[in-house]
């Protein structure tokens, strides 16, 4: 699994279905540098029981992400038709009815491939046929991307573990924490918590507090 922290996004232009169902031809996240956060994360298939219920949750918490300029974007395997038919499908039945960030579409892979979140590879025979070894699908990838379009956190997770929106959220706060104020934030910390000063006295610090 390749760690893309400190590096700079792979960029794609790629199908995506926005606004709840207006399909485009190249989406790219080129668009938020220098102007937003972006939570890029990848869930497996469309029409499935776990991914709805994190896309929803997303959904939920948009405000939250807008308020921390943070743009959130979501991608699968699947075609842009899929996407549109599952985003104007109720709720009620099996559908992800009034979802509005971008979802992409990555039906050749190659997104999934260069985040390094596909489930499998393809292989080539002895006499040239190329074959997927695995699931086609992509793990339950999410990535923390600054306004430089720079990877700050990543967590990947087997299709059946659902991930948490509000670490996220957490996540964002202690990026713009840091870069507002220059301290860096220990375990467990969340918005309006102690930081510290990455100095032995800042630790020292820190660490008295909890006598």
């Amino acid at each position: 699994m390749s760690v893309l922290v400190g590096k700079k996004a792979p960029q794609f232009y790629a199908p995506a279905v926005i606004n709840g169902g207006e399909i485009i031809e190249k989406f790219s996240l080129e668009q938020f540098i220098g102007k937003k956060y972006v939570i890029f994360y990848f869930y497996p298939a469309d029409f499935t029981f776990v991914c709805p219920t994190e896309i929803l949750a997303f959904q939920h918490k948009m405000d939250e992400f807008e308020k921390r300029e943070v743009a959130v974007v979501g991608c699968s395997v699947d075609s842009e038709f899929s996407h549109w038919k599952w985003l104007n499908t109720e709720i009620n039945d099996g559908g992800i009815k009034g979802v509005k960030y971008p979802l992409v579409a990555d039906q050749a892979k190659t997104i999934a491939e260069n985040y390094d979140v596909l489930a499998g590879s393809y292989e080539v025979n002895d006499d040239g046929n190329i074959s997927f070894i695995g699931t086609p699908q992509a793990y339950r990838g999410l990535f923390l991307i600054d306004k430089d379009g720079v990877v700050r956190h990543q967590v990947v997770n087997d299709m059946p573990l659902g991930r948490s929106i509000d670490e996220a959220i957490r996540m964002v706060d202690a990026l713009r924490h840091f870069e507002n104020h220059g301290e860096v934030c220990p375990a467990n910390w969340k918005e309006g918590d102690k930081a510290m000063n990455a100095t032995q006295e800042g630790v020292a610090e820190y660490l008295g507090s909890f006598k």
